[in-house]
């Protein structure tokens, strides 16, 4: 499914961008598409049955899944209320920029966590 969405909207990602995937993502005509087609580096975990390639990719994945955590929960986007797609990226856009304002406020002013939106959340 992943290959045929790239293959349909291969404007998505860019040549020489990393994808940070799964290893459910393992298979050689997936990786070769991403490699020869899209020009992109696929990263993903080792398997067991394969050499060591790229190791562990636990701290990445934590990152991922903190930002997702962050715009489900504190930026309601399970619940942004829009009814058009046009409403949904609107309301989307709004809560991605006022996240970057917030922490770029805690940079600009010191805070000693700058990730930290605690201080912002309702």
């Amino acid at each position: 499914v992943m290959a045929a969405l790239l293959q349909r909207d291969h404007d998505l990602v860019c040549t020489g961008q990393v994808i940070l995937a799964d290893k459910g993502f393992a298979g050689r005509r997936f990786e070769e598409f991403v490699t020869d087609e899209l020009g992109c580096h696929l990263v993903r975990p080792d398997r067991k049955d394969e050499s060591p390639r790229h190791g562990r990719l636990a701290r990445f994945r934590q990152w991922i899944e903190a930002v997702i955590d962050t715009l489900k929960g504190q930026l309601g986007l399970e619940s942004h209320g829009g009814r058009t797609p046009a409403g949904v990226y609107a309301r989307t856009g709004q809560r991605l920029l006022a996240l970057a304002a917030a922490i770029r406020h805690n940079w600009e002013t010191d805070a000693p966590v700058k990730r930290s939106l605690i201080a912002y959340d309702h």
